[in-house]
C-alpha cells in the first residue's frame, strides 16, 4: 500500500464524509458535517493522495475531557495500522490542547481495537432518548 497521510484538523467535503460513511457504517453520516467540524477540538484524516480512507473526531467539553467519535476506516484499507494511528494523533493534539481525560464508547467487537490505543475499560452508563 502506498504511504497514508494522517493530517489534523482537514476538512473534507460533506459529499467526501458521506462517502466515507456509506462504505464504512452503511449510511450517509449527518447533514452538515462541516458545523459539527469548526466545534471540534480537533479531528484527524487518513488519505491516499486525495482521497479520505479514514477519519476520527475529537469533540470535547471545552475543558479537561474529550470524546472520541466517528472513528472509521475504509473497509478496503483497514488492518494496515491506519486508526491506531489516526487515534494516537488526535491523542497527541488532545494533549497539547489541554485535555486531561478522553472518553470513547464501542462496541464490542471494537474492544481490542481500542485498548490497543491505550484506553481502559471503565463501567459507563448511556441514554437512548426517543
Amino acid at each position: 500500500m502506498d504511504v497514508v497521510d494522517v493530517r489534523i484538523d482537514p476538512f473534507p467535503s460533506q459529499r467526501e464524509l458521506s462517502d466515507l460513511w456509506r462504505a464504512t457504517w452503511e449510511i450517509d453520516g449527518v447533514s452538515d458535517f462541516q458545523s459539527i467540524l469548526t466545534r471540534s477540538l480537533t479531528h484527524v484524516g487518513a488519505y491516499l493522495g486525495d482521497r479520505i480512507i479514514g477519519f476520527t473526531n475529537m469533540a470535547w467539553d471545552g475543558g479537561i475531557h474529550g470524546f472520541l467519535v466517528d472513528a472509521c476506516v475504509h473497509p478496503d484499507f483497514r488492518d494496515h495500522g491506519i486508526g491506531q494511528s489516526m487515534v494516537e494523533a488526535a491523542l497527541k493534539v488532545a494533549r497539547k490542547r489541554g485535555l486531561q481525560k478522553v472518553h470513547v464508547d464501542f462496541e464490542p467487537h471494537l474492544r481490542d481495537f481500542y485498548l490497543s490505543c491505550g484506553f481502559k475499560p471503565t463501567d459507563a452508563g448511556v441514554l437512548t432518548i426517543d
